[in-house]
């Protein structure tokens, strides 16, 4: 029945409200895209777990991720002791195979979001019902990973988005995260609105958006490559602690700014295949916008993630970012 789920959620004449049990607890498929998971024994060191996936439709090794781990869970090869909330984000972008349909979803996830539309109406969908799922289990810790693929290549193809908050991410994050192969991470700077974002600015939750390799379709995603992290989900669904790494092996970067398109005329001064961490030298050109001019490095080289000429004007084009130490204990 779980891994049917994925099946259901693409197919518009099955009924959305669905439940019934698995070996260790039961599951009810409360919206569609959105299935809860109770365990029929909890675990005491259980955490209120989030897996989202395919946020952005074209984004598919999350979603292969999501339908492994399931499995386990269906075969009994792990047994559940915590409370699981799975997502499948932007359904329709996930059946076109495209990042999405009218609007980015992961910039829409802000109470009181007054936009009106498919996207808009989805993030206002799913922020209700992290907000139940939370409400339900507020004795426990909370955790939101959400799950992704890049665009382009990267330096470093794992990688982790710490989203900003007032809340502060708990050490044994890190080490979990470099147990799972994550290979760097990079702490925002401001407010960013994503769905990870939510999470942790309005919830206090660990929260996180994923970056697990590049944007593949289904069945050519190097799913070896992302079998630390399968772990790491199976453990935390157990609610038993995770394996821990050591936190020197990841490499910490922090957002010096952000680089926005603002004109009808945009362009990146670099070729579409720049991987993302790529280091630029002070005075390099970045961009040319029509109505801002250009943009070039200052004093300081950056390193260039998410690089993107054509998203919205008034959208992000481009992370600029810097190394930075890695964080100490709490």
């Amino acid at each position: 029945m779980l891994g049917e789920w994925l099946d259901w959620t693409l197919d518009e004449q099955r009924d959305t409200s669905r439940q019934g049990t698995f070996a260790s607890g039961r599951f009810e498929i409360t919206a569609p895209g959105v299935l809860r998971l109770t365990p029929h024994l909890q675990h005491p060191s259980a955490h209120a777990c989030i897996f989202s996936a395919a946020i952005h439709g074209n984004e598919t090794a999350p979603v292969e991720l999501i339908g492994a781990w399931l499995s386990e869970l269906e075969a009994g090869t792990l047994t559940l002791g915590a409370p699981v909330l799975v997502i499948l984000g932007n359904i329709p972008a996930l059946k076109a195979q495209q990042r999405f349909i009218h609007t980015n979803l992961n910039r829409l996830f802000e109470r009181g979001l007054s936009a009106s539309g498919d996207e808009p109406a989805r993030a206002r969908q799913l922020m209700a019902e992290v907000d139940d799922f939370f409400s339900d289990n507020a004795a426990l810790p909370k955790l939101h990973y959400d799950l992704h693929t890049a665009i382009r290549a990267s330096l470093y193809p794992r990688f982790v988005v710490e989203p900003y908050a007032d809340s502060d991410t708990h050490s044994e994050q890190w080490q979990w995260l470099a147990a799972a192969d994550m290979q760097a991470v990079l702490h925002q700077h401001q407010h960013s609105w994503t769905f990870s974002h939510y999470s942790k600015h309005y919830h206090g939750a660990q929260s996180f958006t994923f970056e697990l390799g590049r944007v593949a379709p289904f069945g050519q995603n190097d799913m070896a490559s992302l079998t630390p992290m399968l772990a790491l989900l199976g453990r935390l669904s157990e609610g038993t602690a995770p394996a821990e790494g050591a936190i020197e092996a990841v490499t910490f970067f922090r957002v010096q700014h952000e680089l926005m398109r603002h004109g009808d005329n945009f362009t990146l001064c670099f070729d579409d295949d720049t991987p993302n961490f790529t280091r630029f030298a002070p005075g390099t050109c970045l961009a040319n916008d029509s109505q801002s001019g250009e943009h070039r490095v200052g004093d300081t080289p950056l390193y260039v993630v998410f690089p993107n000429a054509n998203v919205e004007i008034g959208a992000r084009a481009a992370l600029l970012v810097v190394p930075c130490a890695p964080p100490t204990d709490d």
